[in-house]
């Protein structure tokens, strides 16, 4: 197993204060365990998800004698994950399909289906300990888990040549008391007056904006600022996973 530890925002299970454009530690460990081709733990702060990526032969019905491939993503949060217990039976609700739709939109976004074949990547995030940012955080982790079950599958001959184009990683920015701030957690997150989560390729392109006002309506300028810091947010989310994959 390797990983990739970046500069501390987190020490010995307590938050520190972090300034408005400053990241919460992330840490990328690959290789997380031994059943799928991509595994990883992405640890951001205190949130910690498992993100693995595995191949299945079996693509959709619209999808047969097509030639081209698929990626598939699913969600959900352990029982203990939460101070609050959560049920296993509110793991399909709305939310659930409405995260891990995005995660799959998102890998999609930078995946070529048609040089997979009939192929299926099929991702998998378990949420181990939220404290903010789950969904984000699985989408910068997934696509770690997604290159290493590509090198998985293009040693075993399940695929002919890389499919990922490019990087994708996602972050969260908000309003906190009049202020923007930069990967939100469940403190600040909770109090924020516009919560917002950014999707974007390595090359600065966006993939999706999921923002909104708590409370007043937010101006464009806050907007504006918002982008920007998410844009330097996410730039140092894709470092991190170079650094992780070149380790």
């Amino acid at each position: 197993m390797t990983e990739h530890r970046s500069r501390s925002a987190y020490d010995g299970g307590s938050v520190t204060d972090r300034k408005p454009d400053e990241l919460r530690e992330v840490r990328i460990s690959r290789g997380y365990t031994q059943m799928t081709p991509g595994s990883v733990l992405v640890e951001m702060g205190r949130t910690m998800v498992l993100c693995t990526a595995s191949f299945d032969t079996d693509v959709p019905p619209w999808m047969r004698s097509q030639g081209s491939g698929w990626l598939t993503a699913e969600y959900s949060m352990l029982p203990g994950s939460s101070p609050e217990r959560v049920s296993r039976s509110s793991l399909s609700g709305g939310r659930t399909k409405e995260i891990q739709r995005l995660i799959g939109r998102s890998l999609r976004a930078v995946v070529d289906l048609a040089v997979m074949g009939e192929a299926v990547i099929r991702v998998d995030c378990d949420v181990l300990q939220a404290d903010g940012g789950t969904r984000t955080a699985s989408i910068t982790g997934a696509w770690v888990a997604v290159k290493d079950a590509v090198a998985a599958g293009m040693a075993s001959g399940v695929l002919a040549a890389d499919p990922v184009r490019e990087h994708c990683a996602a972050v969260s920015v908000g309003v906190v008391d009049g202020i923007a701030m930069l990967d939100l957690d469940y403190g600040r997150d909770a109090s924020a007056q516009v919560d917002m989560n950014v999707v974007m390729t390595g090359s600065g392109g966006i993939i999706e904006i999921q923002g909104t006002a708590e409370r007043a309506p937010f101006d464009r300028r806050q907007l504006d600022e918002l982008l920007d810091l998410a844009t330097a947010g996410i730039e140092q989310l894709v470092d991190a996973q170079r650094r992780a994959i070149d380790s």
